[in-house]
């Protein structure tokens, strides 16, 4: 199957349009790093459902573990990134770690 699929209006999950209509993969930036993460937190902590399945599970080893490498990502970074990266990272750690403790 062809990943282009200009005479379709959507793209398979996970792929965006460039520029020239393609489904590529999304650029891989700071921020789209984070947010998965934040995914990846939230589902370990039962806040997503599995997508194929739509069951909710709660590992707080792998959610804390997930926490845990974002904190390390923000103190590697420190100083390198812009003031929009530094709110994001700052923002979500501190949702991640009140949804947690409250788990």
């Amino acid at each position: 199957m062809s990943d282009n699929l200009s005479n379709c209006g959507e793209c398979p999950d996970g792929k965006v349009r460039d520029d020239s209509g393609r489904c590529v993969m999304p650029e891989v930036t700071f921020a789209s790093l984070v947010l998965s993460l934040n995914t990846s937190a939230l589902y370990h902590m039962g806040e997503l459902p599995h997508p194929e399945t739509g069951q909710r599970i709660v590992d707080r080893e792998l959610a804390k573990h997930t926490i845990d490498t974002l904190t390390l990502l923000q103190a590697k970074t420190k100083g390198n990134l812009d003031a929009d990266e530094q709110e994001l990272v700052t923002r979500v750690l501190y949702e991640l770690k009140m949804r947690f403790v409250k788990l």
